[in-house]
Parts: structure tokens; sequence; C-alpha cells
């Protein structure tokens, strides 16, 4: 992993060497600065000088081998470059720098005693994108485990879960691989059907990557769940001569991939047409009638869905509509009759009631009137037996 970009970190100067020279009062000084890179990246070792009069300066790696002599390449590795040399200093590049090139580089400066100075070299790994590692799987009602691992990195990056913009605590583990670090992070969640496609994220920080950045790996929940089948039916009343189309809309993880259809205590009719979920039936007749049965199923479980399919003759659904309007009018007729019969009824008891009065008193004036004529025949005063009747 190369990075183009130098990360240097400078310490106070180490305690400077000095060598007195006995022959003349000057002293001669050499300091060493630490460094700190990315792997990967290139690291620039100096040694500054300080009264410098030509002595030997030597530059040796952790291993105390010898890379440069005055200028002088000793050691065949051509990522170590002489870059600078001058009375006050003598600076090396170190290209593509890993973990095993870290540790002290001596800046040696040889006069009648020999001095050095060591200039330690730090190495920072910044962790790859973290990895989602599922022990199991997630079955709806039941846990699902998953670890977050970032294999690589130094120091040891911090680890964390999220989901939906909270952290979910975890149990983390850390390995020392010599040199690097391997850290994990495990979390056991609960999981419905519902959490099917949820989103989970890892963050791996570290001081490699600057203040507020972070690798990230997005995961989604995959949860397995029965299918659930449902028949979506046709609108309006189906007649003799129509066609039926019905949808088998089925759920389930994973999906299932055989959707299958059948009558009850029947077989399919011959023009029956099964596209997937779908089955069609044309030119209806009545022998379709019947319960239709849809079923899906999975590795957890299986469901179904019924119809009943009623057909109706054109025929009878005319008749059943015409003889509403019939039925109203002989209902209407009925009861003008009957209004009839009952207004002749009341008018010939009230015409009886009448005429029986008029003969009662046309009775009483003739008795009256016999009166009149038996009194005149006795010869009784008339101004004694004189009366008025009115016939």
């Amino acid at each position: 992993m190369a990075f183009a970009t130098v990360w240097n970190y400078c310490v106070p100067l180490a305690i400077i060497t000095v060598a007195c020279l006995v022959r003349t009062a000057r002293c001669q000084a050499v300091q060493a600065e630490n460094v700190t890179v990315l792997e990967g990246g290139t690291a620039q070792i100096s040694c500054r000088l300080q009264n410098y009069d030509g002595s030997i300066v030597v530059i040796q790696n952790p291993r105390r081998q010898t890379l440069f002599f005055n200028g002088t390449r000793a050691l065949k590795d051509d990522r170590f470059q002489m870059v600078l040399f001058t009375p006050r200093l003598v600076r090396i590049t170190l290209t593509n720098v890993s973990v095993y090139d870290e540790g002290g580089y001596f800046c040696q400066l040889y006069t009648d005693a020999t001095h050095h100075q060591v200039a330690t070299l730090s190495v920072l790994v910044p962790p790859e994108t973290p990895t989602v590692e599922v022990k199991q799987e997630a079955v709806e009602g039941g846990e699902v485990e998953l670890t977050c691992v970032s294999p690589r990195s130094k120091p040891a990056a911090t680890l964390r879960w999220i989901r939906n913009s909270r952290e979910i605590p975890g149990v983390v583990s850390q390995q020392d691989n010599g040199k690097t670090f391997s850290v994990s992070s495990t979390i056991r969640i609960p999981v419905e059907r519902k959490d099917n496609g949820a989103a989970l994220s890892c963050e791996a920080f570290h001081p490699a990557l600057g203040s507020g950045q972070k690798r990230i790996r997005h995961y989604r929940l995959d949860v397995y769940f029965a299918p659930t089948v449902r028949i979506v039916p046709p609108s309006g009343i189906l007649r003799e001569g129509d066609s039926l189309s019905l949808t088998c809309s089925v759920t389930g993880n994973p999906l299932p991939r055989n959707i299958q259809w059948s009558k009850i205590n029947d077989t399919l009719p011959e023009r029956a047409e099964i596209s997937g979920p779908n089955l069609q039936i044309s030119r209806l007749s009545q022998s379709h009638n019947g319960t239709y049965l849809c079923q899906a199923q999975n590795n957890y479980g299986r469901a179904a869905d019924h119809y009943t399919l009623l057909v109706y003759d054109p025929g009878a659904v005319v008749e059943t509509h015409s003889a509403v309007p019939y039925a109203v009018i002989g209902g209407v007729l009925a009861l003008l009759v009957f209004t009839v019969i009952c207004v002749l009824i009341v008018t010939i008891w009230c015409s009886v009631r009448q005429k029986g009065s008029y003969l009662t008193h046309e009775a009483s004036g003739l008795d009256e009137h016999g009166e009149v004529q038996e009194a005149f025949l006795n010869g009784n005063d008339a101004s004694q037996g004189k009366k008025e009747y009115l016939l």
C-alpha cells in the first residue's frame, strides 16, 4: 500500500553527542530527529551536524548495517537514497516503508572517539475497510451473531457497530500479530421478519486516518422466514363466457420459486393456463365453479390461500332482475283493488242506513194523518183538534 504523503512527527531533539577534539578547542555535535510515517509512505531520516570539520559520518539501520559511509552507498537497497550531504545536514529517504523498517537509525560521527545519535522510525498501519462475518443464518424469531473484523492495524483499531444512528455495544477481542494487531467486535441481536434488509454498519477508527476519519463497512440483514400467500381476486360478477384472471401474491425469504395452483376435489379445467403466479381461464362456464388453491413453500415453511369461483347464468340474472318490477306492479294493483272494495262497502253501508231513517219518519206521518181524519169524522172541534203535521 503506497501513500504519497509523508507524516513526520518531530519530537524534541535527542541528546546531543559531542566529540571534543583534543587538538582544537572546537567540539563537533550530531543531532537526530525521530520520524513517524504511514506504511507504504516515504520516511526522511536527518542527521544535523554542528561544527563539522569533515570527519567521517556513517548512517546505519536498526540491524546496525551500514547504509551510507560519508555519502557513499554501502547497502544495496534501492529504497534508501542519499538526498543531502552538507556540513550542516545529512538526509536520506526510505520509500515504501513497512513495519519491518521500524526501529532506531544511527547517525554516527567518527572523531577520536565514536559517538552516535539514534533517529527512531515509527510506522503506522491504518486499518483497511473492516469485514463482517456471519456465524449462522438469521431466521425469524431467532438471533443473529455478527462479527466485525479489522485484520491488521498498528496500533490496534477501534471498532463500533451502528444501527439507526445508535451504537450497539459489542464484545471486543484483540490479537497481537507481532508488528500489527487484529481486532474484532461481535454483536448478537434478535431478528424478526420486519428486520429483513435492515441496515447496519461497522466503523473502524485509527490515529493514522486523521481526525474524524473512519473506515466503514455497510451490512444489510438477511432474515429468512416462511412464505405468505394471498390470492388477488377479480372485481365484479363473472358470467358465462367471461375470462377469469387470478394472481397469487407470495412473499418469503428466500422467495418460493415454485407456485402451485390446484382445484379442491377436482382437476384444473382444460382451458386453465398457469404462468408463474397467474392463473387464467377463458370462456367461463358453470362447470368451472369450485374452490381454487394457491400454495407456496420454501425451506422455512409453506402457506396457501383459496378462491371460490361462482359463475352466473346470464339468463337467470335477467329473469331475476325483470321479476322485481312485475312484483311491484302486482302489489300496487292489489292495493288499489282492495281500496276500491273498501270504498264500495262503506258507500253501500251509509246508503242503507240513510234509507231506513226516511222510512221511519214516513210511517210516523201516516199515523198522525189518520188521527186527523178520525177526529173530523167524529165531529170534534176543529180548533181543538187542529195540529200541524209536517209530512
